[in-house]
């Protein structure tokens, strides 16, 4: 094992330790729904189940009827309070099924207080091994139509509207970009073989330097358009809803395109950006931020102490 690969474990242990200590709610799933049943006691919970696929939030299928969610970190409090702010803001403006909050607990800002539920949005989520068992091109066409439809809905929100309202927080993807090569590189590249280090680097440069870059027009994007969070209906084969808009802000549209590419691949993504205006002058972007993913994930795990998601993001680059 190297020194670097000794100092990340030792730290990560550590730090997960003084974690567990500091709020042992967290790792208790229990006390949550403990919790949920303190503040809603007119709720009768007869079932519940974790479900894993959040990286940021404990979810729990209560009755398997409702959707709660829990931030793990203190970041999350602050992204889960104005997710819940967008949701109710662009409902008027999107034609499929996104989460209605009907609980709430959003005062108590601590880790294990803050939650959110809403009704369970029927369906499962598209995986791509649900596009590839797809043979026909008009369901496919009517599958690609949907989602950009999506989209464009959500990207055409009047963005002084989404400013006077909801006050969001706003960095131009040149500095958000910008500030992810930093962190990236002086948290990552200790654990990243020289040649993707310059791989990066270069990538990275490039996509700065664009002038593409500099002069595009920001909107409302969701953020982690990914298969995760598109729901769909196997039997009716038609998309049933969007969930998770922890990540929505204000940004450059590309990004949610290139989680349409990540998790469909490359056909499937030609279809949708042919359906969305002026999709073309976009497409460089996209795969950019698509070759970003991997570095996020690991960066994620590097600074929250989930090696899991370290180790999946950076076992490309070793």
């Amino acid at each position: 094992m190297s020194h670097q690969n000794r100092t990340f474990s030792s730290k990560f242990k550590s730090e997960l330790v003084n974690l567990y200590k500091s709020d042992k709610s967290t790792s208790n799933k229990q006390n949550l729904i403990e919790y949920i049943k303190f503040l809603y006691p007119q709720l009768q919970i007869e079932s519940y189940t974790p479900n894993d696929i959040g990286q940021n939030n404990d979810v729990f299928i209560i009755n398997d009827s409702l959707v709660f969610r829990f931030p793990k970190y203190k970041k999350g409090i602050e992204q889960l309070i104005k997710e819940t702010e967008i949701l109710k803001y662009i409902r008027d403006f999107i034609s499929v099924q996104i989460p209605n909050p009907i609980y709430s607990s959003l005062e108590n800002l601590e880790i294990g207080k803050v939650f959110t539920g809403y009704e369970l949005i029927k369906g499962v989520p598209f995986w791509k091994e649900h596009i590839t068992g797809i043979e026909s091109k008009e369901l496919l066409k009517s599958l690609s139509t949907q989602l950009v439809q999506f989209l464009i809905e959500l990207h055409t929100i009047p963005k002084d509207r989404i400013s006077d309202s909801l006050k969001l927080a706003y960095k131009h993807p040149f500095e958000e970009m910008s500030k992810l090569y930093q962190e990236i590189e002086g948290n990552l590249f200790p654990f990243i073989r020289k040649e993707a280090q310059m791989e990066i680097t270069q990538s990275f440069k490039a996509f700065l330097e664009s002038d593409s870059v500099r002069n595009l027009d920001v909107t409302l994007i969701h953020g982690d358009f990914g298969a995760a969070n598109i729901i769909w209906l196997p039997e009716s084969r038609e998309i049933s809803g969007v969930i998770d808009f922890g990540n929505a802000r204000l940004g450059d549209p590309a990004y949610d395109f290139a989680g349409i590419l990540s998790s469909y691949g490359e056909d499937f993504f030609n279809m949708c950006i042919q359906l969305y205006p002026n999709g073309e002058a976009i497409a460089e972007r996209v795969r950019f931020y698509k070759s970003t993913f991997a570095l996020q994930e690991a960066l994620h795990g590097f600074l929250h102490n989930d090696k899991q998601a370290f180790d999946e993001g950076i076992k490309e680059y070793k």
